[in-house]
């Protein structure tokens, strides 16, 4: 690896390691923000999906910004906006602050997810390519998944505004990495902004997850609130679907969804990160406020599964490539389907070390013998030349996978968080059908 191919690739993890975890991080923060703003859980529901919505609307835009105005400077600006956003969470007086400040954080999140691709599609010939997003997709993940752990030990140290404030030094090094360390490459002056696309995204997306979280309210004005706002969301999604077979320059073509082998992977994300980001963001809060844990211990249940994450992510990518990617893109997710459906009574019981950081533990080998092959899996079926389009649709299916967790499964938890063991045996059905989709439709076919 080049000196260049290295600061590409560490620019490239820090930048999009912070937009991951910046995805996660409020989890464990939630009680504590809640009583400093004062916030509903609907509220706090939208601190999370305010950034998710943004992120994942945005995120194909992104990348065909970087290839109208220069990869390295829409980079660059997304770092930036990243930082400058973190700071204005940082000093939010009230909810709809906060919730502002976290959807301009998806934003500069957008700009840099896709850059990350297609920074290092730029900089790595095809033979090193894969390699190169492989150890990508393990950090970033890895990343996401250390954001309530860092939160956790955050919090009990410092107000909930270091959670925000920790990204301004990484915020700072990868900008230095990128203007020193980082070639700029010709821009494609042709290439156009499907600015439509992302505005129905955004009206379509919004509208669809505001109904779910007004549905877990009570009273009946909220209830007409909910199906108003479902079906302008759904009007607009299907707009969405008429714009993009039809615009001049799409920001999701639907080519991309003719390849049966495509559509598995990305209904495997969708299942996969759906249950994955529900448990994310309402464990912690079930841990803390139901049954009193303090942060620091809350998040330490998320050091098993990052530790099993980033070991067998390693070793992921290598499984596929001697038996294909069916087999671990099977028994991975059926992992993680056991381990939420034994959550349940764990979280139940209660034991940190009886109960559940050994059912955390297991549901990191899940996820860590899934990571790398469901990368490998994606580039394998992308259309020639179009593996960072495909890159950025998986990134955008799992990112809407996880606005619709959060929106839809509070009402299953309740603001008290009784049900989580109801939402746990949710999620584990929706790892299983992942699972079974991993077996069917990634089974036949040269590719993979």
């Amino acid at each position: 690896m080049t000196p260049l191919q290295r600061h590409v690739l560490t620019a490239t993890i820090i930048g999009s390691g912070m937009a991951f975890a910046d995805g996660t991080i409020v989890t464990v923060a939630v009680p504590k923000i809640r009583a400093a703003l004062g916030a509903s859980l609907a509220e706090m529901q939208w601190v999370a999906n305010g950034y998710t919505l943004v992120l994942s609307a945005f995120l194909l835009l992104g990348g065909a910004a970087g290839d109208r105005y220069g990869l390295r400077r829409v980079y660059a600006v997304g770092v930036v906006l990243f930082a400058v956003a973190s700071f204005a969470c940082a000093r939010s007086a009230d909810s709809t602050e906060l919730i502002l400040a976290r959807a301009i954080q998806g934003f500069g999140g957008a700009l840099m997810v896709p850059g990350s691709l297609a920074l290092i599609a730029a900089h790595f010939p095809a033979d090193e390519r894969g390699r190169a997003i492989g150890v990508w997709a393990a950090a970033t993940s890895v990343a996401a998944a250390l954001g309530p752990l860092l939160a956790g030990w955050l919090i009990d140290r410092a107000p909930w505004q270091s959670i925000f404030l920790i990204n301004l030094p990484f915020a700072a090094l990868c900008l230095w990495i990128v203007i020193r360390g980082v070639a700029d490459l010709p821009t494609g002056a042709a290439t156009r902004m499907d600015w439509q696309g992302a505005l129905l995204a955004v009206i379509g997306l919004g509208g669809v997850a505001l109904s779910l979280t007004l549905l877990g309210e009570a009273g009946g004005g909220t209830r007409l609130a909910a199906v108003a706002s479902g079906v302008v969301g759904l009007a607009a999604l299907a707009a969405f679907i008429a714009w993009e077979a039809r615009a001049p320059a799409p920001m999701m073509p639907l080519q991309f969804f003719r390849d049966r082998r495509a559509n598995g992977v990305n209904i495997l994300t969708m299942l996969l990160y759906f249950e994955l980001s529900g448990a994310i963001f309402f464990l912690p809060a079930t841990l803390m406020l139901r049954d009193g844990w303090n942060a620091g211990q809350t998040g330490s249940i998320f050091l098993g599964f990052t530790a099993m994450l980033a070991i067998l992510s390693r070793f992921g990518g290598a499984i596929a490539d001697r038996f294909g990617v069916r087999l671990p893109l099977t028994v991975g997710p059926a992992i993680t389907a056991a381990s939420f459906a034994a959550l349940a009574p764990a979280v139940a019981v209660g034991g940190f070390w009886t109960a559940i950081a050994p059912t955390m533990l297991l549901m990191g080998i899940g996820m860590g013998v899934t990571v790398a092959p469901l990368s490998t899996a994606v580039m394998a079926n992308a259309p020639s030349g179009q593996t960072g389009v495909a890159s950025a649709i998986n990134n955008a299916v799992a990112r809407v996978a996880g606005l619709f967790a959060v929106a839809s499964l509070g009402a299953v938890v309740g603001d008290g968080y009784g049900g989580f063991s109801m939402l746990a045996l949710t999620c584990s059905a929706a790892a299983a059908a992942s699972a079974v989709v991993g077996f069917v439709m990634l089974g036949e076919g040269k590719r993979g």
